[in-house]
């Protein structure tokens, strides 16, 4: 899988395509059509989907059913559940830079987006794809079919009114969703939400491929709710991944001192013997003129931590088949472990008299009897559920109303676990020669090789839909990326008209530490095209869209680019239209 979009915004059809009997017509058909554009790990992808939602619904849902594995861990997946895009969880205290990480990553603001010193974000959002940008309030969203967002519901009315969803048609979100939550306010008693909020944390964590912890250079306690939040996330410590983030507002020594306070604030939160994997860096979108001091002692050290950050996304949806087996296996191994502790109590109780004085004893000594379980079944210890934690749970329940132990249902959950999910894992290819850094060049070779489109997107008639590209200002777009620095004969703009191909003269004039161009100075170059005043006024309007007198390197590339074709005799609308289109900035043309 790849950041780029694969079709006109739809999700690719999880039904099966019907087998080709012997002797049926060879005419390849839509559905043949559809698979044969797909690239080999989107049909291994589509496949182990189709695959996971069947033996899930079989053979692992009817035993969460029978033992009420939702009043102790989650709801049932549904089909959208399973299917669903991978997901990216952000959490951290307010204005620790969420938000702004995220216009980092898509290059651009989300529809809803709030940015500022004080708690701005005071909802979770889901950034997802869509056809156009637009809001769906957290009611609609939770009854759609089309959305992952069904089991929100039992949160209630006052979570569902603190909940959205953003859509935005970028290519990085045709791959992926993101989350972003409320900012966690500061000290030791915090306000009532009216929502259980780790709850809900760790009902977003179950779904989701990585978790974001991110911290502020300036910001690093660690409040009760956010301690508790962190904690919620206990089983889902492989996914997390640990942000420092404005790391370039500090000097060398300042941050190593912080590098340090924040470990140790963070050792007693998670105590675990292993040492979290951070990463530092300064996520602030391009587009946006940097604010306050800014130190280069570091820069360079930023830069590889964040190149590490977006190979670790970049990898997500290549990998996201192996991380829904992986956790449908865990859940089925929580799944089997909870039917036999159920199934263990109800059984221990007598037949006659006296069954409310054994299941109290039985509960107010759980870790004897989970001992019991796991020497009997042979289970090890690590799945067993935290003993006060269930403990709580069973109190809403009544023992002697829970089912016996379905031998037939455990073996199914076995048949699941040792036969179905095996042969799964075998269809993934063994060749790792690939990085999971893809880089867009390799990706759009890929399609034409193929035979998607062998087209020169460069100049394209305006009729013929373009490649879509990450914008520019995204960190995941090749103008963000060092391509150039690995390859010394330059970068493929022939073949990826998204590359900035001015970037270097931008360079050379512009401010070193702003990175902007000053109007002087883009005037001088911009004379240079001889074209007259009159359309050089159109071209400077149309690339200072933001009005700031000033450029900075996309909008130099747009102004350099409409020169180019204005000179060729384009009319100016055509050439707009065409120079956004190539760059990734449809978005930002259409609303303006």
């Amino acid at each position: 899988m790849s950041f780029i979009n694969k079709g006109k915004g739809k999700e690719p059809s999880m039904t099966p395509a019907a087998s080709m009997t012997p002797g049926a017509s060879a005419t390849p058909g839509p559905a043949a059509a559809i698979s044969d554009a797909l690239t080999a790990e989107e049909r291994v992808y589509q496949e182990t989907i189709q695959q996971l939602q069947k033996t899930y619904a079989k053979k692992i849902k009817p035993l969460e059913q029978a033992y009420c594995f939702e009043g102790f861990h989650s709801a049932p997946l549904t089909a959208q559940d399973i299917g669903s895009k991978p997901m990216v969880l952000l959490l951290g205290q307010y204005s620790t830079g969420k938000t702004t990480f995220v216009e980092y990553l898509l290059g651009e603001s989300y529809p809803g987006a709030h940015v500022g010193i004080e708690p701005t974000t005071d909802r979770f959002v889901a950034i997802m794809n869509g056809p156009e940008p637009k809001v769906i309030p957290g009611h609609a969203a939770a009854v759609s079919g089309d959305l992952p967002f069904s089991g929100l519901t039992k949160f209630g009315t006052k979570f569902l009114s603190r909940f959205q969803v953003a859509q935005l048609n970028n290519p990085l979100l045709s791959n992926l969703t993101l989350i972003d939550t409320p900012g966690i306010l500061s000290g030791s008693k915090q306000i009532q939400r009216g929502y259980d909020f780790t709850s809900v944390i760790n009902w977003f964590a179950d779904r989701s491929d990585l978790i974001l912890l991110l911290f502020d250079s300036y910001k690093l306690d660690i409040s009760d709710e956010f301690k508790g939040a962190i904690q919620s996330l206990r089983g889902h410590e492989d996914k997390v991944r640990i942000v420092l983030n404005k790391c370039n507002q500090v000097n060398q020594q300042q941050l190593m001192r912080v590098y340090g306070a924040m470990m140790w604030s963070l050792g007693k939160v998670i105590p675990t013997p292993e040492v979290n994997r951070v990463y530092l860096g300064s996520f602030w979108p391009r587009y946006k003129t940097p604010v306050g001091t800014v130190y280069d002692d570091n820069a360079e050290l930023i830069a590889s931590e964040q190149r590490d950050l977006l190979r670790d996304l970049r990898s997500i949806p290549k990998n996201a088949a192996l991380r829904r087996v992986n956790e449908i296996v865990k859940r089925a191994r929580q799944a089997r472990v909870h039917a036999h502790i159920i199934g263990h109590l109800r059984s221990e109780l007598p037949s006659m008299f006296g069954k409310d004085k054994k299941a109290k004893a039985m509960v107010e000594d759980l870790p004897a009897e989970f001992r019991k379980i796991q020497t009997r079944y042979n289970l090890p210890p690590g799945d067993f559920p935290n003993p006060e934690a269930f403990k709580n749970d069973l109190e809403a329940f009544k023992i002697v109303d829970f089912n016996k132990l379905s031998l037939k249902l455990i073996g199914n959950a076995d048949d699941a676990l040792s036969v179905d999910f095996p042969k799964l894992m075998q269809k993934f290819p063994t060749d790792s020669r690939k990085s999971a850094d893809i880089g867009l060049e390799e990706v759009f070779e890929e399609r034409s090789s193929s035979g998607r489109s062998s087209e020169k997107p460069a100049h394209r008639p305006l009729e013929t839909p373009i490649v879509p590209y990450p914008p520019p200002y995204s960190a995941m777009s090749a103008a963000a990326s060092s391509s150039s620095a690995r390859n010394p004969f330059g970068e493929d703009t022939e073949h990826n008209p998204g590359i900035l191909r001015y970037r270097v003269l931008f360079d050379d004039v512009s401010d070193p530490h702003r990175k902007m161009l000053a109007a002087e100075g883009a005037r001088e170059i911009l004379s240079q095209s001889g074209l007259a005043n009159e359309r050089l006024r159109d071209v400077w309007n149309i690339a200072d869209w933001d009005m700031r007198g000033e450029l900075d390197q996309v909008q130099f590339e747009v102004a350099m680019r409409l020169c180019e074709r204005l000179k060729n005799k384009e009319a100016l609308d055509l050439a707009k239209r065409q120079v956004f289109a190539e760059l990734g900035l449809l978005n930002r043309f259409n609303s303006h």
